[in-house]
């Protein structure tokens, strides 16, 4: 799979991400720990979709001692607080992405080789909030997958 991105990730971004963790975890009534925080930190220094599987295998090469079941449920801590957010791209694995001062963006999934592409749109999100108006809707987010050959894929199926 090839990623790319939009937008990298800072060192100020991530401890303003770890000071927002730590006080939904608060919130939560729970407390830091050093796995939790090792798996934040590895998180916070990727800019990619990933999947629970992936940051485990990258978080494991270098903490033996974190379990899988640690990072699937940092990730999901993550996800509640607001600094990430599941992504589906329909091909049975869910990933992950960077929420927090990351603009909003839609994608373009290659079903060919797995490629994604971050899109973003000025005209593109006008009309999407023109349709959630029109029809009344109260918009609590929105996102938006193509699907569809790069122009890589499509010269190998012809």
């Amino acid at each position: 799979m090839i990623f790319i991105s939009i937008k990298g990730c800072t060192r100020g971004i991530n401890m303003e991400a770890k000071v927002i963790f730590d006080r939904f975890l608060s919130s939560r009534g729970m407390r830091r720990t050093a796995p939790r925080d090792k798996v934040v930190n590895v998180f916070l220094k990727i800019e990619k979709h990933i999947s629970t599987q992936d940051l485990y295998s990258i978080v494991h090469r270098t903490h033996k001692e974190i379990g899988y079941a640690t990072v699937a449920r940092t990730l999901k801590l993550l996800d509640e607080a607001g600094l990430c957010r599941k992504v589906d791209f329909g091909d049975g694995t869910v990933r992950y992405e960077h929420k927090y001062k990351h603009e909003h963006h839609d994608h373009l999934a290659c079903t060919g080789c797995g490629k994604l592409i971050e899109i973003y749109n000025k005209k593109l999100e006008k009309i999407q909030d023109e349709l959630v108006k029109k029809h009344g809707f109260i918009q609590k987010s929105h996102r938006l997958n193509i699907f569809g050959l790069c122009p890589k894929c499509q010269k190998r199926k012809a």
